[in-house]
């Protein structure tokens, strides 16, 4: 049975809930695709780990323009007309990677494909923030957060069953090409939704400039300090975390879908707990408590002589918190900023985060001869998370907060 928050959703917030749950399962399929396809980037194009690295730290870091942008645009055109675009973006960006012949052009495609992810999730996340009720807004953000946890894992069956039935070379690519279908998809029911009440009932127009004006200047610093941990955590375990076991564990990658499989179902019920928490508890505690999780599963997974039994079984707690605490922050961003700048304060803050969290899996790169991959992920992720822990100590707690209202907090 439907739980009660979302029996009492109007039609309209039904699909708009369906539409922007799609696509965020999309975009993160897409985007951790690559993940699962390094070891085979590494035998095949001879590519060393730091050069691994960048093509997953220039996506993160041109995810930062392409949300930041698209927060901006739909603040003036419409949530709606911007997710019509934004997903055909990402489904052709995400083909044109798996139809790169070297280095150069794989790069190209994945700045290109970073700018659809990040436009993805500003104007989404705003979008279904504004036609909730704010009591129930931080369980219906969390489901539909949740949908990165299903592509996250989308991913590693897709890649796993495309490199055991395909020759390394075609695998590698089908696993990106075949995802512009259902992008298309999304799209033609995209055109057929409704914009938000919210959007529509606002007639101020701010400059993208006015995040950053008088009291909002710090809301915004404190806001992009929080999405800077939170991302710099998640992106230093999933960009690296299959290259870790498949070469420090020797792990085929079907048993690394195995591993991903236990994460990713502990994340579905940490998105489920954190959405409950937020709501219930507040975002703060929420999000500290997660962080701290985070934190201790993953010190343990990296930092321990633990056995792979262990190592499996410490992959539930690891998915539960690194990516519970997801369904917090989308209530937090949407609601620290008015509507006339909503989008673009979400867009920057989440993305520019997330652009300076691509930081880590090329520094982890750098650092692999050094102190070897499984020590540099718990290190730079740990110090993610002590980010995230100042950040719950100094954001104003934001639950039950009316959208309409755009005083300062």
């Amino acid at each position: 049975m439907a739980p009660q928050w979302y029996r009492d959703l109007q039609q309209g917030a039904r699909r708009a809930f369906w539409t922007t749950f799609a696509g965020f399962g999309l975009d993160a399929m897409d985007v951790q695709l690559y993940a699962f396809v390094i070891p085979t980037l590494l035998m095949l194009w001879h590519l060393d780990h730091a050069s691994a690295g960048l093509l997953a730290s220039v996506t993160l870091a041109c995810s930062a323009v392409g949300g930041s942008v698209a927060g901006t645009l739909a603040d003036r055109f419409g949530r709606v007309r911007v997710l019509t675009v934004t997903i055909l973006w990402l489904g052709l960006s995400s083909c044109l990677c798996g139809l790169a012949q070297n280095f150069q052009q794989l790069l190209v495609a994945r700045a290109l494909q970073g700018l659809g992810f990040g436009a993805e999730w500003a104007a989404g996340a705003v979008f279904v923030a504004e036609i909730v009720k704010p009591e129930i807004r931080g369980r219906v953000l969390g489901a539909v957060q949740s949908a990165w946890g299903l592509g996250w894992g989308l991913a590693a069956a897709a890649s796993a069953l495309a490199l055991a039935l395909l020759p390394p070379d075609l695998g590698w690519r089908v696993t990106f090409v075949v995802s512009l279908l259902p992008a298309i998809a999304i799209f033609l029911f995209r055109i057929r939704m409704a914009e938000s009440h919210a959007f529509l009932a606002s007639r101020r127009q701010t400059s993208w400039s006015a995040i950053f004006a008088g009291g909002r200047l710090s809301i915004t610093l404190r806001g992009s300090l929080l999405a800077t941990g939170m991302h710099g955590g998640y992106w230093s375990i999933a960009s690296w975390w299959p290259a870790m076991l498949h070469t420090q564990r020797g792990f085929a990658a079907t048993t690394v879908s195995l591993y991903f499989a236990v994460i990713v179902g502990g994340s579905l019920f940490g998105y489920m707990a954190g959405a409950w928490l937020s709501d219930m508890a507040g975002r703060r505690a929420t999000l500290a408590a997660f962080a701290l999780g985070a934190a201790l599963s993953v010190l343990a997974s990296t930092g321990l002589p633990v056995s792979d039994a262990v190592l499996l079984a410490l992959s539930f707690p690891l998915g539960f918190f690194a990516l519970g605490m997801f369904s917090a922050i989308g209530p937090v961003l949407t609601e620290l900023f008015p509507t006339e700048m909503r989008g673009s304060g979400l867009g920057f803050c989440y993305n520019v985060g997330r652009g300076l969290a691509g930081l880590m899996p090329a520094l982890i790169g750098l650092d692999v001869q050094k102190t070897g991959l499984a020590h540099a992920i718990g290190l730079y992720a740990t110090s993610a998370y002590v980010l995230v822990l100042l950040a719950t100590a100094i954001i104003p707690e934001t639950r039950g907060r009316d959208l309409d209202a755009t005083a300062l907090p």
